[in-house]
């Protein structure tokens, strides 16, 4: 297929069936948006917002523009600003993966870190003094109406165009800026009644369950604050899982099914396997992989595996 831009390929990310990792009982389907262009769900919000911000005349052509990210939002900007000539400032809490750093300064852009202990309010807090100290368009994705609307304009009906006709029970999702549970979300709500939505977040972190905030390892998801896109009433099912078992679960489903994925879609499909444990056989389950596991090399989500030679596998055949 030939495309005017990279732009044109975000979207219709594909979903797959699980053959070996899902109960029997019931049929676990994954989307995985990490066929995006820079391989996660956020070039579908990054593309929205500066669209929007370009329509109506809020962002001027060349204009910089900043926003506080933990790596995949400031990658999907990145690439976007690149692609339409803005310059792009991230500032980023300075204990998420050194990679997206990397990433992100490959694309053009600068990033500036902030002090873990000030938390994810803490990156916001200095994107707002950037933006009004040098007149600089802030995407603001916890806040930006265009973040979810995006996703019930796409990300949602793509899911029943892929299964119109056919039995969809529950939609799995994790939460960041509560963008896309809140737009494919009510999308889905709408044209299947019976559905049921599954929100996942970090037992450490569990805001929307009603417990406190506390740091974690699931980066992307829950910042120290329930973002405005967000809208609680939207999730059927809360389901908090845990750091280790979403990073057990992320390794799993890359030995078991060859799809290699982040911390957070390995929590989302946690999520997803708890609720297939207790759903009615026949079942029909769609869950969310927000991101690619290349994105989380120098993380704890590698720690175990092997950097050498193995010559003791090889010894023991």
């Amino acid at each position: 297929m030939k495309y005017d831009n990279i732009l044109q390929t975000i979207g219709n990310t594909p979903i797959v069936k699980l053959n070996r990792f899902a109960p029997d009982h019931v049929d676990m389907y994954v989307k995985v948006e990490s066929f995006n262009p820079m391989a996660s769900i956020k070039d579908r919000l990054a593309y929205a917002i500066i669209k929007d911000a370009t329509d109506s005349g809020a962002l001027a052509p060349g204009q910089t523009v900043v926003e506080a990210t933990s790596g995949n939002t400031g990658i999907a900007l990145a690439m976007v600003c690149a692609a339409l000539g803005h310059p792009f400032v991230a500032t980023m809490v300075e204990t998420f993966s050194i990679e997206r750093r990397k990433i992100m300064r490959a694309l053009g852009a600068k990033v500036i870190l902030t002090p873990a202990a000030e938390r994810g309010t803490g990156m916001v807090r200095i994107a707002e003094e950037l933006a009004a100290q040098h007149g600089w368009f802030m995407a603001r994705q916890f806040t930006n109406p265009a973040n979810p609307a995006y996703h019930a304009s796409t990300t949602g009906p793509e899911i029943l165009s892929d299964f119109a006709s056919e039995r969809l029970d529950y939609w799995v999702t994790g939460w960041g800026t509560g963008g896309t549970m809140t737009g494919a979300g009510q999308v889905l709500k709408a044209a299947r009644p019976d559905l049921k939505v599954v929100v996942a977040e970090p037992e450490q972190a569990a805001l929307l369950s009603g417990k406190e905030w506390s740091p974690h390892k699931i980066q992307g998801w829950t910042p120290d604050f329930i973002p405005e896109v967000l809208n609680p009433d939207v999730a059927d099912i809360v389901t908090p899982v845990n750091e280790d078992e979403s990073m057990r679960c992320a390794i799993r489903l890359a030995q078991e099914e060859g799809i290699f994925v982040g911390i957070s879609a390995g929590g989302t499909l946690s999520a997803g396997l708890k609720v297939a444990a207790e759903a009615p056989t026949g079942s029909v389950l769609v869950v969310m992989l927000a991101d690619t596991g290349e994105r989380y090399l120098s993380s704890p989500l590698f720690a175990d595996l092997n950097e050498g030679s193995d010559d003791e596998w090889l010894a023991s055949l």
